[in-house]
């Protein structure tokens, strides 16, 4: 081999090493590329994962996906406190704090702070939204519904720490100024739902018998109640 053919071939050895050595470092820091990534992603789906649930407890959520039928209910719970609003019926409330729906959002509750249903629930309600299996509006839920959906009481279901935390006898005391105290049980002992309602104007249900019980600003009486329930369904 001549001097100048082993000049070039010793060019050709240094130009193939030094492209080697380039390749190396890129292939490494392609290599570096793979764990941000990863982490990046991750970090996407944690917060999508957060956001998410954090709507689901919202009424947007309820109004999105699949809960078109309580589109009435939804309204009860977006309007201002202290103020004339609707009923879940489209019917004239004088007072909406008359509704638990608005008076709990203006304490910060959503709606998942009362309806916490079961999976199997969830499942039975995704399917008949799918299938256009409902009623509009849905049903209203009794408190037997949200009690057996957490295992728990009828009173347990207010009066907690997380919620109202206080007695019966608080109760007692907390209206002892009224001529009627609705919280006394005279007439056995009377559940929650019977007065408070949510998505409509709650009930003053002593005026089943006395005619003089106070109604709160923006309650209904028991006859009032009946009336608008019997015009609703008809």
């Amino acid at each position: 081999m001549s001097e100048e053919e082993t000049k070039v071939e010793t060019v050709a050895e240094e130009t193939a090493v030094d492209e080697t050595a380039a390749e190396e470092p890129a292939k490494k820091k392609g290599k570096k590329k793979w764990p941000i990534v990863v982490g990046v992603v991750v970090v996407v789906l944690i917060a999508a994962g957060a956001g998410f649930w954090v709507w689901h407890e919202q009424p947007s959520f309820c109004n999105a996906i699949c809960h078109t039928p309580m589109d009435p209910y939804n309204a009860t719970y977006d309007q201002e406190l202290n103020t004339t609003g609707v009923d879940k019926w489209g019917n004239e409330v004088e007072n909406t704090r008359a509704m638990l729906s608005v008076t709990h959002k203006a304490m910060g509750d959503t709606c998942m702070s009362c309806h916490v249903p079961t999976l199997s629930e969830q499942i039975s309600e995704g399917i008949n939204w799918v299938t256009g299996n409902y009623v509009y509006p849905l049903e209203e839920k009794s408190l037997k519904d949200l009690t057996e959906a957490r295992g728990i009481d009828d009173d347990e279901f207010c009066l907690n720490e997380a919620c109202h935390n206080i007695t019966r006898d608080d109760l007692i005391e907390a209206t002892s100024d009224m001529e009627r105290n609705p919280h006394v049980a005279q007439h056995g002992e009377v559940a929650c739902s019977e007065c408070h309602k949510a998505h409509r104007a709650s009930v003053m249900y002593c005026t089943q018998c006395h005619s003089d019980a106070e109604v709160p600003d923006g309650w209904v009486s028991a006859a009032e109640s009946k009336t608008l329930e019997k015009e609703a369904t008809a």
